[in-house]
């Protein structure tokens, strides 16, 4: 039982370790749509490390327009229809920051835009991680299990998109095919009708007139 206990006061100190370890950071998908413009502030500190990475999920050619200004105004980071894109940089100065997302170029196609805006680095998960001290077995766990977390976040994320991306061309192809079925059908089904017309015309008796002349 005690070491049942012991088990289980581990446990729970390396979850919690694990779940304070992460940094601030912003992560959203949402529908951008035509004729749109969709901004987000963050308030960011001087000397601070941060890193703007987007993809486009659904609509259209999977493009958007992308700006990042400082709190003055100044533009730091700007695409036009991007599909994806990463932008690091390291704040210099202090105030909040506006990056904004552009469809204004498309007139009918509304898109899905998702974006993970990362301010900060992970901060240490032990107070001497980064001392000289060696770490114990424990923390060394914490450590690497805390880096395998972030890698399989990371490639949890990276797939999810690539399987909204691959879902939302099926479905458009899936509808395109749709589609030109009904089309070819509609124009196989006039073409029969009109090969039967012209053959009964073919086939068909034709009425004589005749015409008497009076002496």
């Amino acid at each position: 039982m005690e070491w049942l206990r012991g088990c289980s006061g581990r446990l729970l100190v390396l979850v919690q370790v694990l779940l304070w370890g992460w940094a601030r950071g912003s992560e959203l998908t949402f529908e951008l749509p035509d004729n749109a413009k969709q901004c987000f502030y963050e308030d960011i500190t001087i000397g601070t490390k941060c890193t703007l990475e987007f993809q486009v999920v659904t609509g259209g050619h999977y493009d958007v327009d992308c700006r990042l200004e400082d709190p003055d105004g100044t533009v730091m980071y700007k695409e036009m229809k991007k599909q994806y894109d990463s932008f690091t940089f390291t704040a210099a100065k202090n105030g909040t920051y506006k990056f904004c997302f552009s469809n204004e170029f498309s007139t009918f196609t509304h898109k899905t835009v998702y974006f993970d805006f990362q301010v900060g680095e992970d901060p240490p998960l032990f107070p001497n991680e980064n001392r000289v001290t060696a770490l114990t077995q424990m923390e060394s766990a914490c450590v690497s299990i805390h880096e395998a977390l972030k890698s399989v976040i990371d490639y949890q994320t990276h797939f999810r998109l690539r399987e909204a991306q691959g879902r939302s061309r099926a479905e458009d192809l899936n509808t395109r095919v749709a589609f030109w079925s009904i089309g070819e059908a509609f124009i196989l089904l006039v073409v029969s009708i009109s090969q039967v017309v012209l053959l009964r015309s073919f086939f068909s008796d034709k009425k004589t007139t005749t015409t008497r002349v009076g002496s």
